[in-house]
Order: C-alpha cells, then structure tokens, then sequence
C-alpha cells in the first residue's frame, strides 16, 4: 500500500472553523443518544458553512474512485480533552464538541444507525486501545487490523461509516488503511469476479458483536453494478466455501491491497467511508495506557433509513 492518501482533502477555513465549533457547543451539553437532541442536530446541520454541506452532498451522490472523503482541521478542542479511555466498549454518552461535530457532519449525509450488540447501540463511539486485547481483530486492538467491510455479515451494514481523530498514536504509526473496489475492479479476471458474484462465501460477525451473530447463510462477495458493483468482505472473517471462491478471494485481496493507500490521521481529521465500495483496516501500533494513546470517534450512517425499520423500536436509530 502506499504511503498517503492520494485526493484531495478538504481543509476547513478559519471562518468555517469558527461557524461549525459554535454550531457544536450549541449541542452542548447534552447526551449523544437522546432522540431529542439528535433531532436538534439534525435540523442544525442545515446550518453548517455552504461550502462544507456542498462537499458532503457531492460525496453522498458519488463517493469517487477511492469511496473515501478526508476533511481536515475540524474544531475538537484538543486542549480539553480528558485521557484517552482505557475501558472496553467506550462510548461518547455526554455531547462533547467532537461528538456533536462528527454528527452534525454524519447528519447531513444521512440517518445515524448503531447496532444494539455492539457497545450497546450507543450513536458514538471510542475507537481506543484497551489493554487485554492487543491482538483482537477489532476497534479495541493494537494489532494489524484486516481489511473489512464495517459489519460485513449484517444485512443493514452502514452505508457510510465516520472516523474523527482526537488524538493519534505516539510513534504516528497508526495509519489507516482504505481500499476500493472501483479501483481494484479492472485488476480482477473475469473468472474471478464471476466467482465473486456467487453466494459462494460466509461471514462471521466481529468480536464486538459475540460468539455466534455472523451470517451463516452463503452470499456473494461482489454484488448489483457489473461495472460498479457492491463490495462486502472482512478478510479476518469472510470464508470461502470452496477452492475456487478461496483462490478468488485471495486475488481480490491482493488487487485491493495495491490499490489501497495507508494515511496516519491527525487530530481534527474526519475520514468518511463509503461502506458500499471500500474496506478499511489499520496498521499496527503501540499502545502506551498512559492517557495519550490515540482515540478516534465512530458512527454509522444509512442512506435509506426505512430499509432497517422492523428492526429499530419505536423508530429509534438503534438496530436490535
């Protein structure tokens, strides 16, 4: 992979910077989870700088060849901030200035989704080393984390999912890893993105979901556009059912693993993925437990918030 992510970012002017921090202590206080308060930041969305709602509406029409959109000097009060949670399944209960800023920008986009096994459908939240878990393939750990679709096996996976850097890593040795179906598509032979498109694959659910919540029924890995199609995979826990899917699967990993590009985030970075068409993973790093390790926040966005209804109470923005 290379070394830095190759588009051009969006760096918010300090006239900007100033409008979308007031627009965030506006929700201040005030709790993350709240139907209410969500309302208000749904509605104060509509109130973020033109230029930074035009970004966002021409990234939910296309999302481009990488599926990834990179914003950069957001208001997240470094200063201020507490030592960076330790805890397992963190979460941003309170509306801080980070959070109400990830969710103005997420709200804009779309509706906020979160799922009820993982970290207790809470709307944000800590993507933080824990001690203990190093070696866990998920938000928690330190180790190299597998390209993924976010919630590969879920039939209402998020269609974009936000990170929003706090802090980085001591060493800047946490780079996240994104990587593009439409970029790696012209590498793939035409045997193989046939195999792809057959529900010839499983996927198992992340630790963060629990034993047994992955998708055992068989389901393709490319799926709608022949020419720009879906792609849903987590190489840590999608398996082929057969040698010709496992060759196929290996020839896609490699496609996306040399068109993929590696960026170490800064605080006040906001990364935006298009769930649909690109996986994303990190590298490895080393936690210190000292307080300053690096904390990004999470959330998940759907585009067609009806297609989940059954299965949120009370029309929540909690899939159970």
């Amino acid at each position: 992979m290379t070394v830095s992510l190759n588009l051009a970012a969006t760096t918010v002017a300090a006239e900007d910077h100033a409008a979308v921090r007031s627009l965030a202590a506006s929700l201040t206080p005030g709790l993350v989870d709240d139907p209410a308060w969500v309302n208000r930041a749904r509605a104060l969305s509509c109130a973020l700088p033109e230029g930074l709602r035009r970004v966002l509406r021409d990234f939910r029409r296309c999302s481009g060849q990488e599926g990834l959109l990179l914003i950069r000097d957001l208001p997240i009060d470094a200063s201020s901030l507490p030592p960076t949670p330790t805890r397992p399944l963190s979460v941003q209960r309170d509306a801080t200035i980070p959070a109400a800023v990830l969710v103005l920008f997420m709200s804009h986009l779309g509706e906020l989704v979160a799922f009820r096994p993982e970290k207790s459908g809470a709307l944000v939240q800590d993507v933080v080393p824990v001690p203990g878990q190093e070696q866990m393939q998920g938000n928690a750990g330190s180790t190299r984390l597998e390209m993924h679709t976010e919630n590969a096996f879920h039939p209402h996976r998020p269609d974009f999912l936000a990170l929003l850097c706090l802090r980085g890593d001591h060493d800047g040795s946490a780079g996240l890893q994104v990587a593009s179906i439409r970029r790696a598509l012209p590498l793939l032979p035409d045997d193989v993105v046939s195999v792809l498109a057959q529900p010839r694959f499983v996927t198992a659910a992340p630790p963060s979901f629990g034993a047994g919540a992955g998708d055992a029924v068989p389901q393709p890995v490319l799926r709608g556009s022949v020419d720009d199609p879906d792609l849903v995979v987590d190489f840590a826990a999608t398996r082929a059912l057969d040698p010709d899917a496992e060759r196929a699967l290996a020839v896609l990993q490699e496609a996306l693993i040399s068109v993929g590009q590696t960026a170490v985030l800064s605080p006040g970075d906001l990364v935006i993925v298009d769930n649909r068409v690109a996986v994303h993973g990190r590298t490895a790093f080393t936690p210190r437990y000292d307080g300053q390790d690096r904390w990004l926040q999470r959330t998940f966005v759907h585009l067609d918030f009806r297609r989940s209804r059954a299965l949120r109470a009370l029309d929540g923005h909690v899939v159970v």
